[in-house]
Formats: C-alpha cells, structure tokens, sequence
C-alpha cells in the first residue's frame, strides 16, 4: 500500500470508531428525560448575565418573564458595564409585566476573574441573600425560552433527581455562513463531548451548554460556584466538571424550547466567537494543537484528499478508501442538517467547514502568544496561570 493508500484507510478507521464508538454522538434524539410534575414546584431564580446586550433583548427578556411556572420564580439580570443601555432597557420591558425582575451591576471584575463569572458570582450572591431559591438557572441573554421552559426544567430535575440540567440552545441559521459554520458547531460539540456520554451517572466526560444552565442551589455551594471556577474561559463545561466533583448529577441534550436569537451575519462574527476560546479549549497546549490539527486534517480533510487522489491516480482502492471515510462523515452529519432544518447537501461540504474550524482555531493560538488571549466584547483573558 502506498502513503495516500495508508492515509484513506487511516481515515476509514477513523470514521468507523467515530460513528459507532463515540457515544452514537450524531443522534440528535437526547432531549430532556421523562418527567412528571413535583408535588411542590420549588422557588427558581432565573441569572442572566448581560453585557452590551440590547440588541437582542427586546426578543430574549420578555419570554423570561413570560415563564408560566406554577412556583415562585425571579430574574435577576447583571448588568455587566454595558455601555448600550441594557440596564435601562431591561427595566423598561420589566414595566410590562411578568415575573419579578432586578437589575443589578457587579463593577469591574476582579483580577482572575472572567466577565461573565464575576457577572454571574454578584447574581448568585444576590439570590443567596434572599434566601429560599432551591434552583437557579443560568441562561444568556441572548437565548429566548417558550413559555413552559422553566416548568420542563425543574420538572426533568426533579423526576430524574438531577443536579444541573442543561439544554444546547438552537442557535440562528440564517444566513449562508450561519448554515455552513453554525450546525457543525453544535455537531463538534457533541462530537468532543457525546451527550450520551456526559448523562451517565459517574461517567468521566462531563459538560454543559452555557446558555441554558438550571442548577440546584446546594450542589453549586457544594462545589465553591462560580468562585472555583472564576478563571474559567469555557465556563459552561468546566461548571458542568465541578459540579460533577462535588458528586452531582448532570444532565446535557439539544433544547426543543430554547433558541438563540443572536445573529451571525458574517464570517467575521462566526470566526470570533469560535477563535475567542478555542485555544483554551486545548489548555493553550503547543503540543495538544499540533495533535488537535493532525487530527482534523486525517479525519476531516484526508478522505476528499484520498478520493481526488486516487482518481487522479487511477487508484481505485485509495477512491474507494476516501470516498466511503466521505460517505459515513456526511451520513452522521445528516441528522444535525435535520434537527436545524437545513438542507440535506450541506453534509458533503463538511470538510470545508472543518477546515474553517481548523484556520480558527490556529487563529485562536495565534492570537494567544501575540498577547490578545481570548477576547470578547472589549475583554482579553490570558491563560489561567497569567491572572
């Protein structure tokens, strides 16, 4: 066998452990468990951190205090140094009725702490003060929520005695760079972290997805939250981590009743909010990126490579070979093109959108050793060891 020979099979073998051997992560049927309601609905506390974020919250907010939640719940919505009037606005779509709402502002982090944390530490120690929240839910203020998403939640919680329950947002797909970057993000996401995977009591892996969060109150001051993990870039999974540590239940699927409302119009956008973290992903590690881009070069890139190859070799074995490593990669990205509701001959340009997700996430160590660490909205955070 020549090298483009040994390269399609490695690819083959690749797809075949991922498909069969990975948690089955390209299913897309884990939503939340069987629940049946509580014979006592327990008091919620619903977190929003919020920086610069009027833009979306004319759609995100009022279906947060649209809850029809037969308990008692609350928002609190940190305001974290907005310079857009989110604040103000937050207050002003509150006067229209619906659940309680505070609006509150932490300052200025403290040094080793992300702006997110710190915003969601100063709400978490406001419901502390008032005492009798049993569960907070964590949610961003760009996600909306049907009017019976919080009810699910506490429901799933409570039936499956669960510590954390946490729902992947449907994030936007618009756009034609929405609909090309946007599934394969939630694709590669269960791919590194199969849900099936992070449900099983005890099990190593362990995730969340950040922008819907519910969390029960005594396991997240078991775990020291959010102070534990205040450095945290990647906040959502390394919260799913503690809480696990500290002996909780977790639970991770695709949401039916939580959507994104943020757009994503450019590749720029998209790009930023991939770059900004992905290194920290890796533990900023030279090592795990040169692993990580050899990786997504055989398993991605090499079968298209190995087919061109071969029939431009007259190699049949080494077409066979990339062609079908091609095959089953777009036969498990089929169903994430269903769950957006995208159409089906996306899937064969999958090794495309892993080759932007490859040039991100190099872009995102470049910017590392330049100095820029992860950066958002007017923040750059270095490696943990550097706060």
């Amino acid at each position: 066998m020549g090298a483009t020979e040994w390269i399609g099979a490695g690819s083959l073998a690749a797809w075949v452990w991922l498909a069969l051997g990975q948690g089955f992560f390209w299913r897309t049927d884990v939503r939340l468990p069987a629940r049946a309601d509580p014979e006592r609905w327990p008091p919620v506390a619903v977190v929003v951190p919020a920086r610069d974020e009027a833009a979306v919250l004319p759609v995100s907010l009022p279906s947060l205090l649209a809850q029809k939640y037969p308990g008692r719940a609350e928002v609190v919505l940190v305001d974290d140094g907005s310079t857009d009037g989110t604040g103000e606005l937050a207050r002003e779509l509150a006067g229209r009725g619906g659940l309680p709402l505070t609006v509150t502002e932490p300052g200025e982090p403290e040094p080793g702490w992300t702006g997110k944390l710190w915003a969601v530490r100063h709400g978490m120690a406001l419901v502390r003060e008032r005492g009798d929240a049993e569960y907070v839910l964590l949610t961003d203020a760009d996600i909306a929520h049907s009017p019976d998403s919080l009810r699910e939640l506490v429901a799933a919680a409570r039936s499956a005695e669960l510590d954390l329950v946490s729902q992947m947002a449907r994030l936007r797909v618009v756009s034609f760079w929405e609909r090309l970057i946007v599934p394969a993000f939630v694709y590669f996401f269960a791919q590194l972290y199969p849900f099936r995977w992070v449900n099983r009591p005890g099990a190593r892996t362990a995730a969340a997805a950040g922008g819907c969060v519910l969390l029960r109150r005594a396991v997240a001051e078991r775990a020291g939250l959010p102070d534990s993990i205040r450095h945290a870039v990647i906040d959502d999974v390394t919260l799913a981590r503690a809480v696990r540590r500290a002996g909780g239940r977790i639970w991770l699927g695709l949401g039916d009743r939580v959507e994104s409302v943020r757009p994503y119009a450019g590749l720029g956008t998209l790009w930023r909010m991939v770059s900004r973290s992905a290194y920290a992903q890796l533990r900023h590690n030279p090592l795990l990126l040169a692993g990580t881009v050899a990786g997504l070069a055989l398993v991605y890139l090499a079968p298209p490579a190995a087919l061109a190859a071969g029939l431009a070799a007259g190699s049949a074995t080494t077409a066979a070979l990339g062609g079908v490593a091609w095959a089953v990669m777009a036969g498990t990205y089929l169903p994430m093109l269903r769950y957006y509701g995208q159409p089906l001959w996306l899937a064969p340009l999958l090794p495309c959108t892993a080759l932007l997700y490859l040039l991100m996430t190099v872009d995102s160590a470049v910017q590392h050793y330049r100095g820029r660490g992860a950066a958002w909205k007017g923040r750059t955070y270095g490696a943990p060891g550097a706060s």
